[in-house]
């Protein structure tokens, strides 16, 4: 990833372990630069882990059967209240986007990242919960053209961080 570009995924509130370690394993194939785990989201073991162990142990197996390791090459983080994260990242001159369905939404075919960008995904079924869309500075969708209405939350992951990432690489050129 280019230095002067900061692409960031915040995986909120999302419970399947599954689905976290495959969107590490995106995270870490298009060298995203970090991942934050928010919420109840569930993540991998901790050196200092305050859960249980037997449950930090499972957990963790979880996740690496989809991630495949890329848990140990990303760097991630987690982060029980995603709004001090929020604000922190604001500072940093964050553009905080949330992928999600919605009237107010940029279809992510029309839209160019900027520089520094954190894009959150929410919760499997229900989406990224209102007072969160409500703060967010954009809301960026992925156009659906068959007869569902929505990819699966790591599917959706993948799709927004390959658009922006490749959105980034050739700007480079």
């Amino acid at each position: 990833m280019n230095k002067d570009r900061q692409l960031i995924l915040i995986v909120h509130n999302v419970r399947s372990s599954h689905n976290v370690g495959s969107m590490l394993r995106t995270c870490d194939g298009l060298g995203i630069n970090k991942v934050f785990l928010t919420g109840y989201t569930p993540y991998p073991q901790l050196e200092n882990d305050t859960r249980l162990p037997y449950l930090a142990r499972r957990v963790d197996n979880q996740i690496h059967k989809t991630a495949l390791g890329a848990e140990k090459n990303v760097p991630w983080e987690h982060k029980d209240n995603l709004w001090p994260l929020l604000n922190e990242l604001r500072a940093q001159d964050f553009q905080i986007s949330a992928l999600e369905q919605s009237p107010s939404a940029v279809p992510i075919n029309s839209y160019t990242p900027p520089p520094n960008l954190a894009i959150i995904v929410g919760r499997e079924v229900e989406g990224i919960e209102d007072d969160i869309l409500a703060s967010v500075d954009l809301i960026i969708e992925i156009p659906m053209k068959g007869a569902k209405e929505s990819f699966n939350v790591s599917v959706a992951a993948a799709i927004a961080l390959y658009h922006c990432q490749n959105t980034y690489l050739s700007s480079k050129t």
